[in-house]
């Protein structure tokens, strides 16, 4: 009931407060011009590439010391790199991203810092709102200074768009891979002292990002040693998910997650050169929706809350149908990689509700990933980051030394009511 075949891909919808059913397909999306240019600034000259890039993907252009507000403490080296990576919508050009890379204190052993890359959750898609310039949320600090101070190196691109030129392809799951795959590509190869495992880490967006990257790596970037996935509060777009969600949501009432669906819109711009935002954002809600330009999803979300947006008074008409060459580009190729995959749910999620993520689960159980799933009794999707590093930290022990973990696709959590 939660998925709709193993190639979820071209099985997308819109979500984030408007639902679309499209039907399955295996075929490739057709790749569409740029018809809108947002969120760009210029935020230093370090973010800046001349018109000549490296010749290939993967390549690092130049590094420099983070400033302390987008340091972590327990790092001992706090860098802010940019290289070269192949552009996820059209699949080809390249062009310059920005990311940052943590060692930890101390000196490295034989062999290198084992290496983990960390993968966002939404930011926006202003420059401005890049980590690598912006700095990261408490949470995500703490989070990763917890890695930092186990002896994990920490490598994290903004993603395409954040930083740089060109608007991010918010939640498009390919220039996400691409992005996290090619800096993976770029540290190893730079004069660091890193191991060549990699275990990937994400949360919300992030973990959509980190399960493509790991599934887009076989064919993208397969001499990358891939070891374990570590994803909380992933999102899954299909149309029986995104059914029943939209069912559970209350038009009438206030939306805090309307800047979700805001965010996404920008997306399907991209792609799709006769959708315009504006021709379906309502008088009363363009006021905050045009701030996407400019403004951080957490400024998005307090600015819904004041005005009081809700879902019906939001759209000037139904937008669902023109969406949907931009939610197509949500999905994953496969789900099916051999790489372990640990999935952290919150019971209590609302931004990516348990329902949601109970598909993925099942979906990638289906395509015969080794997944191991916990379902995290009374915690938020903001909760369940730290509370899973009890699983989570052994779970990627395991993945560095190389242990079988065959996962509990035999014994899920999740019931038929979630």
């Amino acid at each position: 009931m939660f998925a709709c075949g193993r190639f979820v891909t071209r099985c997308c919808a819109v979500a984030l407060g408007i639902s679309l059913v499209a039907a399955c397909s295996t075929t490739p999306a057709p790749q569409s011009a740029v018809t809108k240019t947002r969120g760009d600034v210029e935020l230093s000259p370090f973010y800046k590439s001349d018109s000549t890039l490296p010749e290939r993907a993967g390549i690092l252009i130049r590094q420099e010391q983070l400033e302390q507000r987008q340091s972590l403490v327990n790092a001992g080296s706090n860098i802010r790199i940019l290289y070269s990576s192949t552009d996820g919508l059209s699949g080809d050009s390249l062009l310059p991203v920005s990311g940052v890379l943590y060692m930890p204190k101390g000196e490295a052993s034989e062999g290198g810092w084992p290496l983990i890359a960390w993968t966002h959750g939404t930011v926006g898609i202003a420059d401005i709102c890049a980590p690598s310039w912006n700095g990261r949320q408490s949470r995500d600090e703490n989070y990763l200074n917890l890695w930092l101070s186990r002896g994990y190196a920490v490598v994290a691109s903004d993603y395409q768009g954040l930083g740089t030129q060109g608007t991010h392809p918010y939640l498009a799951t390919r220039p996400a891979a691409y992005s996290n795959l090619d800096i993976i590509r770029a540290v190893q190869a730079g004069d660091f002292p890193l191991a060549k495992r990699v275990v990937l880490l994400g949360q919300s967006q992030g973990a959509g990002a980190a399960i493509a990257t790991a599934d887009y790596a076989k064919s993208y970037a397969p001499e990358i040693d891939l070891v374990g996935v570590v994803a909380t509060g992933a999102p899954y777009f299909t149309p029986a998910v995104l059914d029943v969600l939209d069912r559970l949501r209350k038009p009438d009432e206030l939306d805090p997650l309307l800047g979700y669906t805001f965010l996404g819109m920008t997306l399907v711009e991209q792609v799709d050169p006769d959708f315009q935002m504006r021709d379906y954002i309502s008088d009363a809600a363009w006021p905050v929706a045009s701030r996407v330009d400019d403004t951080c999803y957490a400024g998005l979300k307090e600015m819904v809350i004041k005005s009081g947006l809700t879902r019906r008074q939001s759209f000037a008409r139904p937008a669902a149908p023109a969406m949907r060459l931009g939610f197509e580009r949500m999905g994953y190729p496969s789900l099916a990689f051999d790489t372990p995959l640990f999935l952290g749910t919150g019971a209590d999620d609302k931004d990516t509700p348990a329902r949601m993520q109970a598909g993925l689960v099942m979906a990638a159980c289906k395509a015969g990933t080794p997944v191991e799933s916990v379902l995290y009794s009374g915690l938020n999707h903001t909760e369940v980051v730290m509370t899973s590093t009890q699983q989570s930290i052994p779970f990627v022990e395991a993945a560095f030394r190389g242990d079988e973990i065959k996962g509990n696709c035999d014994n899920l959590p999740f019931s038929r009511k979630q």
